[in-house]
């Protein structure tokens, strides 16, 4: 008796090449997608809150010239509520209050979102001293057109404000910025 053995054919991949490097490039794009749709989540849910800066004007060979951001509010005071405890590294909400249409105010931290109002602002302290607690929002830069950084930089800081975009659980981004109350740059996506 003899078993008649039938060989398959040898395939030549699961995936045509073309359809190999068209998988490739939509996994590429996603991953580029991933914080485009992230930013465009905080600009649309997001609500503006002006706050204070201090401008620096570095330059970026890619991009242009931009302005350091350092916030005012990064600097919170030890006897605001919630500051009790707060330690390096620890992840908190910073609560802002406006100003009568000025630069909104720290008023409230604490590392529970639900212990805090709205709008509230998410960061991470830096450190604490005995007179203050530094926190990192992680907004840094905000882009301009080559040539410009210089003049925003010798503006009086007073003159400037930053509107910043944030959402409900505390995600932020820099919308635009503002010279005497009116919007010279923005960096919305619509």
């Amino acid at each position: 008796m003899t078993v008649e053995t039938q060989t398959m054919p040898a395939s030549r991949g699961l995936l045509s090449p073309w359809l190999r490097w068209g998988l490739l490039a939509l996994i590429q794009l996603g991953l580029i997608a991933i914080p485009l749709v992230d930013r465009l989540q905080v600009q649309s849910s997001g609500t503006l809150v002006p706050l204070a800066v201090i401008p620096v004007d570095p330059r970026d060979l890619l991009r242009g010239d931009y302005v350091i951001i350092n916030l005012a509010i990064t600097r919170i005071p030890v006897d605001l509520p919630g500051s009790d405890g707060l330690e390096t590294g620890d992840k908190v909400f910073v609560e802002l209050a406006g100003q009568d249409g000025g630069a909104a105010e720290p008023v409230a931290i604490s590392r529970d979102r639900t212990k805090v109002g709205t709008p509230a602002i998410a960061g991470t302290v830096r450190f604490a001293t005995a007179e203050e607690i530094r926190v990192d929002y992680g907004i840094d830069a905000f882009f301009l057109p080559e040539g410009e950084g210089l003049e925003i930089e010798r503006m009086d800081k007073d003159r400037l404000l930053l509107e910043v975009s944030v959402t409900e659980d505390g995600r932020s981004l820099p919308v635009n910025l503002l010279v005497d109350g009116k919007v010279v740059r923005s960096d919305a996506i619509f």
